[in-house]
């Protein structure tokens, strides 16, 4: 997993990335807006940890263009700042940060709230009656799939795994944020629930010339692409 770290204090991104990385996510750093847009389009980070005031703007600033941009969206944002009024941290969520966190802060907690941001499904996405990528269109008003415009008989949680990636295409998932989308978070089920259905989901698509089109990224999970022929 993928963080970004945007905080213009050099000694506390090193140390938010030097504790992130010893939880075994992988972090960049950024001092700056300008920096953060850059590493945003190269790194497409997974979660990113953002501060109120930063050089050339506002971290509220950068979080309400993200919201605006299809790409970005969806990404979970923490953000870290030392404004502690009810008032800020009710601008920050309104703003469209997911979790608000103040400076002093506990590492551990700090990496807790990313575990959990991480394991929520995405909720930026605008809702579409129809989603398609490639040759295959999901309509989700009639719950019917189509690949070239032919029907394929699919399965209810089938259709919400397919669902879920067609709402978040080139995204890695892991088989633990799979599980928390598709069959909920008070869902007491293990990572092979996933790879059985992810298993299915292959062999129905497969007849129809598509099953490549779900990639196995090896430990971490899977992703959704059209760069995947079978």
């Amino acid at each position: 997993m993928n963080i970004l770290v945007v905080e213009d204090d050099r000694d506390i991104r090193e140390l938010v990335c030097q504790s992130l990385t010893q939880n075994d996510f992988q972090t960049v750093g950024c001092r700056d807006v300008q920096e953060a847009k850059r590493s945003l389009a190269e790194l497409r980070p997974d979660c990113m940890v953002v501060d109120w005031m930063l050089p050339d703007g506002s971290g509220i600033e950068l979080i309400r263009w993200m919201r605006r941009q299809d790409q970005y969206r969806q990404i979970p944002v923490l953000m870290l700042t030392a404004r502690a009024q009810e008032s800020d941290m009710i601008t920050g969520l309104d703003s469209g940060a997911d979790d608000y966190l103040t400076k002093p802060m506990s590492l551990r907690e700090l990496n807790a709230r990313v575990k959990a941001l991480l394991r929520r499904p995405a909720v930026y996405l605008e809702k579409k009656d129809t989603l398609q990528l490639g040759p295959l269109l999901l309509n989700a008003s009639t719950h019917e799939i189509f690949v070239n415009e032919m029907p394929v008989e699919i399965t209810k949680t089938e259709f919400k795994l397919l669902k879920l990636f067609l709402e978040n295409p080139e995204k890695v998932f892991s088989r633990e944020q799979i599980l928390d989308a598709v069959w909920g978070v008070n869902a007491f089920l293990g990572d092979r629930t996933v790879d059985v259905h992810i298993l299915r989901l292959r062999k129905l698509l497969k007849p129809h010339g598509v099953s490549g089109m779900i990639a196995t990224v090896r430990g971490t999970g899977y992703r959704f692409s059209d760069k995947n022929p079978d």
